[in-house]
């Protein structure tokens, strides 16, 4: 059994980057644990409650199979997380101490987000000893290496689907759609002989 981490910049990065190989990860019965740094509260559509998004990664990770005590949820503003490196850093370092994963799935380091881009550089410097795997965003990506994939089964693929939809409130993001979900799959899937897959950029791996 392996012990994996999840680093999600904001609540349901963690679902789009990398949800079907969590729902995998866990059927094959390793342990996931899942971080998200920001419920975004400032920046919710006016229709909604302001922390929203709090009750949603709830769902969506339930939904996925993580164990509720596996969700750890901090309070960084959106768009700030720059300011706060170090702050971040060491929240990551006491991460790093309790859970002491195997696996980490990071963003990509070149992900053009403010957000995303420091949780990445961040993990890298708190698990540089770590197998780290940055996980596909392409409306933030300008180039990202599909150099190692996921296979998926359809079940692992519709349980990611029916997780980001408990994510109501981001339904209207262009990406938040199952079209577009089961299509980057498939297209994945193509590059490796398989139906669906989800690809990472190595950042390091340790055998």
């Amino acid at each position: 059994m392996k012990t994996v981490l999840v680093l999600a910049p904001h609540t349901d990065d963690g679902e789009f980057g990398c949800g079907g190989t969590i729902n995998k990860l866990i059927e094959e019965g390793n342990d996931v644990y899942y971080a998200a740094f920001s419920a975004c509260q400032q920046s919710v559509l006016k229709e909604f409650p302001s922390d929203i998004l709090i009750t949603e990664v709830k769902e969506a990770t339930l939904t996925l199979g993580i164990k509720p005590e596996n969700l750890i949820l901090f309070d960084y503003d959106v768009r700030t997380f720059n300011y706060r490196r170090q702050e971040i850093l060491d929240d990551l370092i006491k991460l790093r101490t309790k859970i002491n994963p195997d696996i980490i799935f990071i963003p990509a380091l070149t992900d053009i987000h403010q957000d995303h881009k420091t949780i990445a550089e961040e993990g890298l410097r708190a698990f540089k000893f770590k197998t780290l795997l940055s996980y596909e965003m392409p409306w933030n990506n300008i180039t990202f290496s599909t150099s190692s994939f996921s296979i998926l089964s359809e079940e692992n693929i519709n349980t990611k689907v029916k997780a980001l939809k408990q994510y109501k409130s981001q339904a209207h993001r262009p990406y938040a759609n199952e079209n577009f979900i089961k299509s980057l799959a498939t297209t994945r899937g193509v590059q490796i002989g398989a139906q669906y897959a989800e690809t990472f950029e190595i950042v390091r791996i340790i055998l």
